[in-house]
């Protein structure tokens, strides 16, 4: 067991997409001797380097970086093995004196450390696999309607066309004669036991939507185009996770002539825009107590984040 400190031995920084988390992580670890650990659900996913915006190879070799593409796409990865597989991330680095930085925009990641997790039974293989032959074979929206018999509150939270998500639904109740949105509700209790700080930014939303278009059409420029043929080459079920990744869609649809690459383009930084806007909502709603930081151009001005890594004294050891 971890002693418990005054200090944080954690910090947590979380954050909308293209806000900059990842070059002040990496300004922070450098000079506090910090491991960072990945909390964004589709930066997990290999094959993606580019359009998940994950660090480049040179920054990695910078300071340690973990659960980064670890993941093969065929894999619907759970928050519930994010979760363990962070834990572990976060006891290796104080094994090492190192202090874990744990960065993303995945807000249930952070919740599954911060609040813990349901003690769901796990789900027999059976009935996962008939489920997900069944999302196959009679699509998304009719097993929609199905949970919303089963689980109404669940089903009212979710899009018809959410298949693994509307699945877990369904197996959840199958396995347990229980809905998932009652084993929800269960108290839970953080995993960890030693302090953390909370970093949270929250950007102008002009200067974050200019950033998330400037930097698909630089995804495109690195070769985003080659990895999503890649990954379309392996004919993966749509409804996997990682196929939901954030340009996939809309770049497979260029690649398969069904739009040009300027409405790919523009398609995807719409879509991207749209799940920043979601994120700051949910942000905001949920990350009430984190110190927030609103100030643009982050990596460019440091000043405040260190003065408030100072005081509170993240220090590795």
């Amino acid at each position: 067991m971890i002693k418990k400190t005054s200090s944080p031995r954690a910090l947590f920084i979380a954050g909308p997409t293209a806000s900059g988390k990842s070059a002040i992580a990496l300004a922070i670890a450098e000079a506090v001797g910090g491991c960072i650990i990945n909390a964004d659900s589709m930066q997990v996913y290999d094959q993606l380097q580019l359009l998940t915006a994950r660090p480049s190879a040179a920054d990695m070799a910078r300071v340690p970086h973990q659960l980064y593409g670890h993941i093969d796409p065929c894999v619907a990865y759970s928050v519930g093995q994010w979760q363990s597989d962070a834990l572990a991330a976060i006891a290796q680095a104080h094994a090492k004196q190192q202090i874990p930085i744990i960065i993303g925009g995945t807000g249930l990641y952070f919740k599954a450390l911060s609040d813990g997790l349901a003690a769901i039974p796990e789900t027999p293989a059976p009935i996962r696999d008939a489920l997900r032959q069944r999302l196959k074979q009679q699509g998304a929206e009719a097993l929609h309607a199905q949970l919303r018999q089963c689980d109404a509150a669940l089903a009212a939270r979710l899009q018809p066309q959410d298949g693994q998500r509307i699945i877990r639904g369904l197996e959840v109740y199958e396995a347990t004669g229980q809905p998932l949105s009652q084993w929800q509700q269960q108290p839970t209790q953080s995993p960890l036991d030693f302090p953390v700080a909370e970093i949270l930014l929250m950007p102008e939303r002009s200067w974050l939507y200019g950033r998330c278009d400037q930097r698909f059409v630089s995804m495109i420029e690195q070769g985003a185009l080659d990895e999503v043929a890649a990954l379309a080459a392996r004919q993966l079920s749509p409804d996997l996770p990682a196929m939901k990744a954030l340009g996939v869609a809309e770049l497979i649809a260029y690649q398969s002539g069904d739009m040009t690459l300027e409405q790919a383009i523009a398609q995807a930084q719409q879509q991207t825009r749209r799940y920043a806007k979601r994120q700051m909502t949910w942000f905001r709603n949920q990350m009430i107590s984190w110190n927030r930081f609103s100030e643009q151009d982050y990596e460019h001005k440091m000043d405040k984040i260190f003065s408030f890594i100072s005081k509170i004294g993240l220090t590795s050891g």
